[in-house]
């Protein structure tokens, strides 16, 4: 019997290179779904798979159980694992391999491509030239502002080293901090969250999704902000809470808000972000470049073949 794997992600997919040949190159039967797939279609289909090379699909308790017992490994394309019942699949001794380290520089690039567009008022703009006018706005300039990161991991970090080299001092909070990185690109360490929103110009959001962390930026800590911040986020969308951030940009509070994420990915047509003023929208594409596609899919894919060869396989979320 054939090994057979399900491939969900759709830039994995959408984007050529060596992973295709590499994953071919094992003799498995390969089915390609394109997700992210909610957990009713999971359940559809898992229960005669072998391994799932997957993005942000749903991967409940209730799929791994289904999945069982022929399921033998589950390979994560990217680093957040919050779709994946991590803990479930450690209980049921199914390994959880993921990509860490592939997708920080080309996240934080995309952190200010969204921060830029929205204090130059690009997107608009480039709306007045395609309809023949000629109408200049005035913009931001982001040197001199004050960035607040949430979250200095790899992501952060490198958001950290472009905001200095804009010449914008920097703030971050992280639970567990690197000191010699602070130290060394001048960044200043606030001891909660909620000191950290209170005093910066730009708040970008780069940490995990845990319970602890939903709805991180609700309307409380919004009421704390400087009126005119700008918010940016290219983590999770339920880190924000949509309702209130549409709130808050109705009425000024927060002056723009660049998201790569939302809380429903694709968003429903009535999703208040989608008309919200000053809101930038991009369709969780922070990771999707050729350069970063190709690093992520071919850990991926090495993650997986190691495994199934029963090699030990570059990274593993939950080592048993």
């Amino acid at each position: 019997m054939s090994i057979r794997i399900l491939v969900t992600t759709t830039s994995f997919q959408d984007t050529p290179g060596e992973h295709h040949a590499r994953l071919e190159s094992i003799g498995a039967e390969i089915l390609r779904e394109r997700g992210p797939l909610p957990e009713d279609r999971m359940l559809e289909l898992v229960g005669d798979l072998d391994a799932l090379l997957c993005g942000d699909d749903a991967i409940t308790a209730a799929v791994i159980d289904r999945a069982l017992p022929r399921l033998k490994v589950i390979s994560k394309y990217g680093i957040g694992l919050d779709k994946i019942d991590v803990g479930h699949a450690t209980a049921k001794k199914i390994p959880v391999l993921f990509t860490p380290g592939v997708n920080h520089t080309t996240v934080a690039e995309h952190t200010f491509a969204l921060l830029l567009a929205l204090q130059r008022r690009l997107v608009e703009e480039v709306g007045h030239t395609r309809q023949g006018r000629w109408k200049r706005l005035t913009g931001h300039e982001i040197m001199g502002k004050t960035l607040g990161i949430a979250g200095l991991g790899r992501i952060g970090k490198e958001v950290a080293v472009r905001a200095k080299a804009f010449g914008m001092p920097v703030k971050a909070y992280d639970i567990y901090w690197d000191d010699a990185f602070a130290a060394a690109h001048d960044v200043e360490r606030v001891d909660s969250i909620d000191a950290l929103v209170t005093g910066v110009d730009v708040l970008s959001l780069h940490t995990n999704l845990t319970d602890e962390t939903r709805n991180l930026i609700n309307a409380e800590r919004i009421g704390r902000m400087k009126d005119g911040v700008v918010v940016l986020n290219c983590a999770r969308g339920e880190l924000v809470d949509a309702a209130a951030m549409a709130e808050a940009l109705t009425s000024g509070k927060i002056a723009g808000y660049g998201t790569d994420v939302l809380d429903t990915e694709p968003p429903p047509p009535d999703h208040p972000l989608l008309k919200a003023p000053n809101c930038l929208v991009t369709p969780h594409i922070g990771s999707r470049t050729y350069e970063s596609v190709q690093r992520q899919a071919g850990m991926a894919v090495t993650n997986l073949v190691e495994f199934l060869a029963g090699r030990k396989p570059l990274a593993q979320a939950n080592p048993f």
